[in-house]
């Protein structure tokens, strides 16, 4: 009990039905298969609602007090837990509810709870009046889903196309109801429910709101009373009723009445025509296959029973309330009777059948034509159906047909009244009152209902059957005539026949019906042709007397003729000499009878030449009647306004034909009917003006004003003549349109007008008028230059075009503006008030005609204001957007835009207007200066504000919005799809305004219609669902209502296949707000948390759409690119289970079920996904989504090839069809083809000649190719675009989860297989052969962030510390694979597309370092291995891919080196960059590519090699620009570094360095001037030269970016040179020397920087290894004297500076530089730095002995012979620290002589360094195997080593900070083991230098007996000539210190300090040096030997 006594929350009476009327309408309208079995389970479901069809469920006292306690003791909801309490005022509305429309209690509250929720749908209405809202809509839902089911049935009438299952279906469901009583229950619910009842009751509850709320309310109750009444029609149409219901029918129209009007209302109409249809046996002749089943389903073929109760009921004498209606139902039965009498089934009928005629007669006397004429057709909903049609035509016809006797009847009755009524006019008598008019009746009613044919079914076909078969089309409706010379049937020949017997011996009395009928026969195409042959064959030459035989007065020459007759005699004012009895002119007139009837048969031929257009031509080429003179002629006389009005009409029908109306045009201005030329002598204005304003204002009516707006709409339509008038006036059209404005519109709103409507008529006629106008004008350079032409001997200005002055008054504050404006402010003030007044279809127009002229203004202003700017016109014009920002005069406010505005709001009832609205928004939307100004006025009223965002999103809501396919030709749409089309425009227009609007600063409109803050930070914004906190329905929510329908069961977004355009737009906008940085936050929060949006729309991905691809394509970009920031956004706050979804739904390969609702998965479920890709088990694969996305975008574009042309060139049209390309609101270039088709049209239009006439119709087929081939073009390139599009954003997502996500998500195997299914694709697709080249940079640049991807990933694994044996995930052959699609890629595109192959260089770049064997920590303990052990060593799985990568490489042949080395040598900068660095990974020795060196050999051979080397010297003049403080790109620059970086490659080959030398590389770099080039160092000048961003370095930074490349390239080819040392050594001299002055400014620098120490690195390297003998010589051999000693001055001097450097390095000040630049940074880059200088300061003090151990060794073998390098002193380096300071003697003057001292000292600092250094990479290396186990805090400490951003450490995973400590401790360990070696060469190098010092001084020097020591003396001195330490490298000028100066003193000092500093603990520290280090990586013992050897000598006295 208490479940049944829980609340619905879907509301009993209205969310069930909701739902069953979506199934039915799924099932039957929309064909959904899977629907059907829904429909059986929900008929079955809701039965008892339909036999009880709309009963309410009772009152009940047990619910009224549950009810009664919800306040205080709570009530169930199902669906919700607990009980929920209610407040009281909703319960007393409960009540209320309850009351009003006698329901339960229950059913009241669930009715308001579901307003409650359903109030955001209805702004401004209380949840009470939305639940009467609702009550009613369930009502209608349950009635349309009844009516849709009869409809669905099997019957006589119609198919619905539907399956046999869903027909059985609804066959039985509705007979099931029909046995229950259903019809009785409709007949009851209609009588009992009246729309007055109900708003009376409603009005009593206060259930009323606003004027928009009534209107709803009563539309609703008058479709249920429709729809109810529509179920009983649609069954009659398909089945009969039986006995009782049939009578029940009767019993209910016996007491029908009509409307005020004489009418029927729809309900009565529908049921009449129920009524009718179930009479109707019209199908026994059809002879269908299931003839036989319907039979049996006819009582009135089968049960006699039936028929006599029917037939008894019909003769009973009883009146209905309505006799016309009781006389239509019997002459249908009669009709039917005498059809049953024709059929073998109506045998047993003949009692009844007999009394056919009896039951005709009487309905025939109550006037059974005249009620259908007044109450049938005059019904408002007759015209919308077109069964009503099709059942009174078959009436119609079958009366005429079936009972000709009756009609022959009729006819003679007429004639005798006519005779009746001459005779009483001549008797002068009234005419009796017993006359009967049945015929006349008849052939009005015919004239009437076949006048309107509301859907061109063109049925009065059936009553024209011609001698000659007419060539028409074949597609006719209606008629036998679709098939040539067929037989025409029986019914057909009668009908014809009574058409023209009606016409012969026709009485005065029925010339007037009978010209009516011709004019509703004559209705159509084909109707007129065969009505004007009837006229024409009537007609015989004019005689005098007309009654001759052969005669008629209908036919084209009575007409014409008299036409004629009246215009001569009102012309020559002459009595008539015309004898027709039908006429009786006076001197100046005729009778009223006769005006009536030369305006009916000016109707009639109105009509014909209307549709037919060979009856135009014929007509008006007629040499005797010629219509149109006569008609104009007419026109000036003096004849009624109706007369004239009917003959502008008939005027207008002819000019329909373009050339009819130019000679038309002529003839206006000849006839003056508006007077354009003022006569001399004329004193008063004539013509239509003054018709206007004298006759007409005076009458209040207007018939011949709006006769002339629609002559001038129509001939404007179908030619425009631009010389009217020329030779009296200036010629143009300016008169008639200064008319139009100024005598009809400006005046029209304060005229009076007896019919009120007629003002809205007349406003319509004339903006019709200026809509074509501007429709067809397009600005003109000519139209804004002032033209003059003679007019008698005058010159005159040319009047302008139409065009432009309609533009110039909307585009100025014109009185014609301003109406404009205003009328648009009246139109939606009426349109506010929901009640129908006279004229409202016209407003409607001619406001629709207002909205569209601003719109083509706002289109064509751009133009039309450039070109008058551009020819300096003296004319003022404003833009149109700010005319509308405007005052209105009327309420003093700016609310233009406003009211254009508030027409959205009324988009359901007129689509056309909101569409208009919504573009004029969107253009004004572009301008970001209005949009600040909109927004205040959108939101100064807050009513104005909710409705202004009440209609846009009603219009984007709309349900019956529909996409069509744009059709080339559809002259007359279907008007249900041209609503649904204009609907579907409006919505588009809307979205475009939004994404216009998006790309603004706020606030704009955008963000006001989609719900966010404006007064506010729009990033505070907090979105909600509707009616949440008070939360608006706003845009945002029907977008997403839009997208998203269809997900919520399960189906994939109807809007993408429904309406794939909108969809893409919808995409689109939620883009757009992702993606803003101030709407980004609220947006994807949400999405998020409300919808779960991109869950539920990616797992339908890919979209596939056949027929529109594009939109499907765009659909998904803008999904993947916002789906791309959800998971950057998601990644970045750490919402990890949301990342996870995604990432599980686009990578899954593992089959599964389907995903929730709600998209949930389990965790379990999620980790064995996401695994899943790695285990190749026996569970089939499933393609991953990203991947079948990737196969949805098809890389294929057939490009159209041009027609073949025979007479337009081909060149020049390719000329003209680029000039007519433009680039659209998306930035995509499509050709105008409405511009090239103007342009094409014009050139044939310029021929002349006789031959181009004839051949005009070719050129024209030729135009139309042309054409086609465009806009498959335009096609073409929009497809390419949107593939292009779509690849982009799958990139961005691939690229997002790849980067973004978290690493652990995705794990590194997973990772690799998928990065390897990527490319694999990517390469598939786009190496087939019809791959579209415009797609191949998109897949370059993915190949190449995927093959990066993949190689951080390989690289990463083999970092680990478990991974030895290679790669784990991808075998080889994946590998390989990859590397043959990249190198074959690389060769497709070789022929071009060098900016292209710059991402697929770097792809193979990254492919080729996979390969390279990881950085190993040096831990010391390699070397220890034997050679015979490393030869021996099994190969790696790096040095077997480097293998197979040779092998496949090699396979591609000199092919591929040529693309490589000519993309190095020439192109694009970056191209230029990345083949340089392909070449020099190829050739670099890690990698091991070229081992054979040839691709080196190819370079060289092929000349690459040379132009690398000679473009050095064109670089020089590029480099130098770059030098000044603000230099250009920097491009020159990074090329010269890769350029050099690839010699420095090629030059490490002792081939390659010989290949350079040849090349003349030293030459080039001697040749450079940009080396001497060296910026100031000042560190004061530096700072200000260095760029703000610190992007771009300072000049001296640039400057050392050139040198050190030059200075590795000489260092490395003096290392490489073998044969040729002494010539390369003798060249980097030569460079040297020749840049001296900025090699000498190198060795002299103070400063300590990094960028200082590399230069002195490498300057001192060179510099020893150019130390060898002969060099002199070398460089001699072609130099004077003069030119040798010059060189041995400048190497002399390199000399001493290098030596000097030891003095500079070996003591404490530059470690302390080093340390204070430490502690001031702490980042990674400064720890990087530090260890950089440390090293290079240790390589610059090898590099410096080394040099001079050269020396020593050059100079001699033996220590005897040996020159001296340094002084025979132990003075140390000054600055110092230490304890030893003190004790040293005081230094003398050393700048120029280093003494042993320096050696000493360096030797003991080394050797502490080392133990230092040792220590450092031992804990290093230990760190390392156990850095899972170290603290935290050393690993932080560790990271921020690596990381430039400290606080990124906390943000990242333990897994990643133990990668980067172990990265951070493998690179120290390998600085530290530099060190090492470094130390122990330094160790090495000092103790020779020492000991071949000693051994000299101690042992074979003599020294001076002098008291005078070197050190007293304190001055320097001179070595002997022979003794000169330079005398073998350069010459005898060389200058040292003088050996000669040293006494004996000096030498027992030296060994007395010598001694002193090379005690036990050094010696020991040297020992322990070369125990640790030296033992494996040097030459073991000779540390050990120099030591014994030195202390030897030191022990000799």
């Amino acid at each position: 009990m208490a479940s049944q006594l829980a609340v619905n929350s879907a509301a009993s009476l209205w969310g069930p039905y909701k739902e069953l009327w979506d199934t039915v309408n799924n099932a039957i309208y929309r064909r959904q298969l899977e629907a059907v079995h829904l429909l059986d389970m929900s008929l079955k479901k809701h039965k008892p609602d339909f036999i009880s069809l709309f009963k309410n469920p009772p009152k009940s006292n047990e619910q009224r007090d549950k009810v009664k306690k919800a306040s205080t003791d709570g009530i169930a909801i199902q669906g919700q837990q607990g009980l929920r309490h209610l407040p009281e005022q909703l319960l007393t509305e409960a009540f209320i509810l309850s009351d009003l429309f006698s329901i339960s209690e229950l059913a009241a509250l669930e009715l308001l709870l579901a307003g409650e929720r359903q109030q955001p749908h209805f702004p401004g209405l209380t949840r009470g009046l939305v639940a009467v809202l609702l009550y009613w809509d369930g009502k209608r839902c349950i009635a349309n889903s009844l009516h849709s089911l009869i409809q669905a049935r099997r019957g006589k009438t119609f198919m619905l196309d539907l399956s046999e299952e869903l027909v059985s279906i609804a066959n039985h469901f509705t007979d099931d109801l029909m046995k229950q009583g259903l019809t009785q229950k409709i007949l009851s619910l209609l009588s009992d429910i009246s729309v007055a009842v109900e708003f009376e009751k409603l009005q009593k509850a206060r259930g009323l709101g606003n004027e928009k709320h009534r209107k709803e309310v009563s539309d609703l109750i008058k479709e249920c009373r429709l729809t109810l009444a529509e179920c009983l029609f649609s069954w009659t149409c398909q089945s009969s009723l039986s006995m009782d219901d049939i009578l029940s029918l009767f019993g209910y129209l016996e007491n029908v009445t009509t409307e005020g009007d004489g009418s029927l209302d729809s309900v009565n109409l529908a049921l009449v025509m129920a009524l009718l249809y179930n009479f109707d046996v019209s199908f026994l002749e059809q002879g269908s296959d299931d003839m036989e089943d319907l039979i049996h389903t006819m009582p009135l073929l089968t049960n006699k029973q039936y028929v006599a109760e029917i037939h008894n009921r019909l003769q009973d004498a009883n009146p209905w309330k309505l006799p016309g209606l009781q006389a239509v139902v019997r002459l249908t039965w009669a009709v039917t009777l005498r059809a049953l009498s024709q059929h073998p089934q109506g045998a047993a009928l003949v009692e009844f059948t007999e009394g056919d005629e009896a039951m005709a007669d009487i309905a025939i006397t109550q006037n059974a034509f005249l009620f259908i004429l007044e109450a049938i057709l005059g019904s408002e909903s007759f015209g919308q159906e077109e069964f009503y049609t099709r059942r009174i035509h078959s009436l119609l016809t079958d009366f005429l047909a079936l009972m000709p006797l009756k009609v022959k009847q009729l006819r003679n009755r007429a004639d005798e009244d006519a005779r009746l009524v001459y005779m009483s006019l001549q008797m002068g008598s009234e005419p009796p009152a017993t006359l009967q008019r049945h015929l006349e009746q008849l052939m009005i009613l015919i004239g009437e209902f076949y006048g309107k044919d509301h859907f061109n079914l063109e049925l009065a076909l059936e009553y024209w059957c011609p001698s000659e078969p007419i060539h028409h089309n074949s597609s006719i409706t209606g008629s036998f005539l679709g098939v040539a010379h067929q037989r025409p049937p029986h019914k057909q020949v009668v009908l014809s026949k009574f058409v023209r017997q009606m016409g012969d011996l026709l009485p005065s009395t029925l010339y007037i019906p009978y010209l009516k009928m011709l004019k509703g026969l004559a209705n159509g195409p084909q109707c007129a042709q065969y009505c004007s042959s009837l006229l024409k064959v009537n007609g015989t030459p004019h005689m005098e007397n007309i009654q001759s035989v052969g005669s008629s007065p209908v036919s084209w020459e009575h007409f014409f003729h008299s036409l004629m007759l009246y215009h001569e005699n009102l012309r020559r004012d002459l009595p008539s000499a015309d004898t027709s009895q039908y006429r009786h002119l006076s001197l100046r007139g005729i009778t009223q009878r006769e005006l009536d009837g030369l305006i009916g048969f000016l109707q009639l031929t109105s009509t014909i030449v209307k549709w037919s257009e060979n009856a135009r031509l014929t007509l008006c080429e007629h040499p005797q009647w010629t219509p149109i003179i006569v008609m104009l002629g007419l026109l000036q006389c003096s004849i009624p306004p109706m007369l004239k009005s009917e003959l502008l009409n008939c005027l207008a029908a002819f000019g329909k034909s373009p050339e009819i109306a130019s000679s038309l045009w002529q003839s206006l201005e000849y006839t003056q009917i508006l007077q354009t030329v003022q006569s001399p002598g004329q004193r008063q204005a004539t013509g239509i003006e003054v018709e206007l304003n004298e006759i007409e204002s005076r009458c209040e009516e207007y018939p011949l004003t709006r006769a002339f707006c629609n002559l001038i709409s129509i001939l404007v339509e179908s030619s425009f003549p631009t010389n009217l008038g020329a030779g009296l006036r200036p010629p143009g059209f300016e008169p008639y349109l200064q008319f139009l404005r100024d005598s009809v519109f400006l005046p029209f709103p304060n005229r009076a007008y007896r019919r009120a409507a007629e003002k809205w008529e007349v406003a319509e006629a004339v903006l019709e008028v200026f809509h074509k106008l501007l429709q067809g004008y397009e600005p003109q350079p000519s139209d804004f230059v002032e033209e003059f032409v003679e007019l008698q001997g005058e010159l005159v200005a040319a009047g302008k075009s139409p065009g432009y002055c309609l533009m110039f008054h909307l585009l100025n504050d014109s009185p014609m503006f301003s109406l404009c404006l205003t009328l648009l402010g009246e139109g939606v003030n009426y349109l506010d008030t929901y009640a129908p007044f006279p004229g409202k279809k016209h407003l409607e127009k001619a406001v629709l005609h207002c909205l569209s002229l601003l719109n083509m203004v706002l289109q064509k202003e751009t133009l039309f204001m450039n070109m008058l700017r551009e020819s300096q016109a003296s004319v003022i014009v404003t833009p149109l957007e700010q005319l509308l920002q405007g005052i209105s005069a009327q309420t003093r406010k700016a609310d233009h835009v406003v009211n254009i505005a508030r027409y959205l709001y009324h988009g359901n009832s007129n689509p056309e207007i909101a569409f208009e609205s919504a573009h004029i928004l969107r253009c004004i939307s572009r301008y970001p200066n209005i949009q600040t100004r909109l927004v205040g006025d959108f939101t100064r009223d807050q009513s104005i504000c909710e409705k202004l965002m009440t209609g846009f999103v009603e219009c984007l809501d709309n349900e019956d919005a529909e996409e069509y396919a744009q059709e080339i030709e559809d002259p007359e749409p279907d008007p249900e799809k041209k609503i649904a089309r204009t609907r579907h425009e409006t919505q588009i227009h809307i979205l475009n305004l939004l994404i216009t609007s998006l790309e603004l600063k706020p606030p704009n409109l955008a963000l006001y219609l989609l719900g966010y803050e404006l007064k506010k930070p729009v990033s505070t914004t907090n979105l909600q669902d509707p009616g949440v906190l008070g939360c608006p329905r706003s845009c945002l929510h029907a977008i997403l209502n839009l997208v998203e329908r269809g997900t919520e069961k399960r189906y994939s977004p109807l809007l993408v296949l429904e309406a794939p355009h909108l969809a893409e737009l919808c995409y689109q906008v939620i883009y757009q707000l992702c993606a803003c940085s101030e709407t980004s936050g609220p947006t994807m929060r949400y999405l998020r948390t409300s919808h779960d949006f991109l869950f539920s729309q990616l797992q339908y991905l890919p979209f596939l759409n056949p027929d529109n691809q594009i939109a499907a394509l765009n659909q998904m970009s803008w999904l993947m690119k916002t789906a791309a920031i959800e998971l950057r956004v998601t990644s970045l706050n750490r919402q990890r289970s949301h990342t996870q979804r995604l990432l599980t739904l686009l990578l899954d390969d593992q089959p599964h079920g389907a995903y929730s609702v709600d998209g949930e998965i389990s965790a379990e479920e999620e980790t064995q996904s996401i695994s899943g890709f790695l285990h190749f088990d026996s569970v089939p694969k499933v393609r991953r989504k990203i991947l079948r996305i990737l196969d949805a975008i098809d890389f294929s574009e057939e490009a159209p090839d041009l027609p073949q042309l025979d007479f337009f060139d081909q060149a020049q049209i390719e000329q003209v069809i680029s000039n007519c390309e433009h680039t659209n609101d998306q930035g995509q270039t499509a050709c105008n083809v409405k511009l090239l088709h103007r342009v094409l049209m014009a050139e044939i239009n310029a021929l002349q000649g006789m031959a181009a006439i004839g051949q005009r119709p070719l050129l024209l087929e030729e135009v139309n190719s042309i054409l086609h081939h465009v806009v498959e073009r335009n096609r073409m390139r929009h497809s390419l675009n949107a593939k292009r599009h779509a690849l982009q954003s799958w990139r961005n997502l691939v690229e997002t989860l790849l980067t973004a996500c978290p690493q652990d998500l995705i794990p590194t195997e997973a990772r690799q297989l998928l990065i390897r299914d990527l490319l694999l694709d990517l390469h598939d697709k786009v190496l087939s052969e019809d791959a579209a080249e415009e797609l191949m940079p998109v897949v370059a640049g993915a190949v190449f962030t995927l093959m990066a991807h993949l190689s951080h990933t390989m690289r990463s694994e083999h970092q680990q510390p478990n991974v030895t044996s290679g790669f784990s995930s991808l075998a080889n052959s994946a590998l390989h694979l990859i590397l043959r699609k990249l190198l074959d890629f690389i060769l497709r595109t070789g022929g071009g597309f060098q900016r292209l192959r710059a991402h697929l260089y770097g792809s193979l770049l990254y492919y080729l370092q996979i390969a390279q064997k990881p950085v190993e920590p040096e831990t010391l303990q390699t070397a220890e291995k034997s050679m015979w052990e490393r030869l021996t060593a099994p190969e790696d799985a790096f040095t077997k891919l480097q293998r197979e990568n040779l092998f496949i490489i090699e396979s591609y042949g000199t092919a591929l080196m040529e693309v490589i080395c000519r993309d190095a040598c020439d192109g694009h900068e970056i191209g230029r960059m990345l083949a340089l660095a392909v070449l020099d990974a190829v050739m670099d020795r890690h990698i091991s590519i070229d081992k054979e060196c040839q691709w080196l050999q190819y370079m060289a051979n092929s000349g690459y090699l040379k132009v690398l080397v000679q473009s050095l010297r064109q670089d020089d003049t590029m480099l130098q620009c770059l030098l000044v403080p603000h230099p250009p790109l920097l491009k020159a620059l990074y090329i010269y570094e890769s350029k050099m970086a690839l010699l420095t490659r090629v030059a490490k080959n002792t081939h390659g360095a010989a290949e350079l030398l040849r090349c003349g590389l030293i030459v080039q770099l001697i040749e450079c001037e940009v080396y001497d080039m060296r910026p100031d160092t000042d560190s004061n000048r530096i700072l200000g030269q260095r760029d703000p961003s610190g992007f771009i370095p300072s000049p001296l930074d640039r400057y050392r970016q050139i040198l050190l490349p030059a200075l590795r390239l000489c260092q490395v080819i003096l290392t490489s040179s073998t044969a040729q040392h002494q010539q390369a050594a003798a060249q980097v001299i030569q460079w040297l020397i020749v840049h001296s002055e900025a090699i000498h400014a190198i060795l002299r620098c103070q400063e300590v920087t990094v960028g200082s120490l590399r230069e002195l690195s490498l300057l001192t390297g060179i510099i020893s290894k150019t130390a060898l003998p002969g060099v002199v010589k070398e460089l001699g051999q072609d130099a004077s004297s003069a030119s040798l000693m010059d060189y041995e001055a400048h190497i002399s001097r390199f000399q001493r500076q290098c030596l000097s450097l030891l003095s500079r390095f070996t003591g404490s000040d530059p470690l302390q530089q080093m340390k204070l630049a430490e502690e001031n940074t702490l980042n990674a880059d400064a720890v990087d730095q530090r260890e950089e200088m440390e090293v290079a300061v240790q390589q610059i003090c090898a590099n410096v002995l080394e040099y001079s151990q050269s020396l020593l060794l050059q100079s001699s073998s033996e220590s005897q012979f040996s020159i001296c390098l340094f002084s025979p002193l132990m003075v140390e380096p000054a600055n110092r620290d230490g304890p030893r300071g003190a004790d040293v003697a005081t230094p003398v003057s050393y700048s120029r002589v280093p003494s042993l001292g320096i050696i000493v000292h360096l030797l003991r600092q080394s050797a502490s360094q080392f133990f230092k250094y040792f220590e450092s990479h031992r804990q290093s290396v230990s760190k390392l195997h156990g850095v899972d186990h170290l603290p935290t805090e050393e690993v932080k400490e560790l990271c921020q080593a690596v990381m430039s951003v400290t606080s990124g450490v906390d943000k990242i995973s333990s897994s990643q900070r133990n990668a980067l400590a172990k990265r951070r401790l493998v690179k120290l360990i390998n600085n530290r083991a530099i060190l090492l070696s470094l130390c122990s060469y330094i160790i090495e190098t000092c103790l020779f230098i020492l000991w071949r010092h000693l051994e000299y001084y101690l042992i074979y020097f003599s020294p001076l007996e002098s008291q005078d020591s070197l050190l007293s003396a304190g001055q320097s001195f001179r070595a002997r000539h022979q003794d000169d330490s330079f005398a073998a490298f350069s010459g005898n000028v060389t200058r040292s210190f003088g050996v000669s100066r040293v006494s004996r003193q000096d030498l027992d000092q030296l060994r007395t300090d010598v001694a002193n500093n090379f005690g036990d603990s050094l010696q020991k520290k040297l020992l322990d040096v070369e125990g640790l280090y030296c033992r494996v990586r040097s030459q073991y013992t000779f540390i050990r030997a120099l030591v014994r050897r030195i202390r030897g000598l030191l022990r000799l006295i």
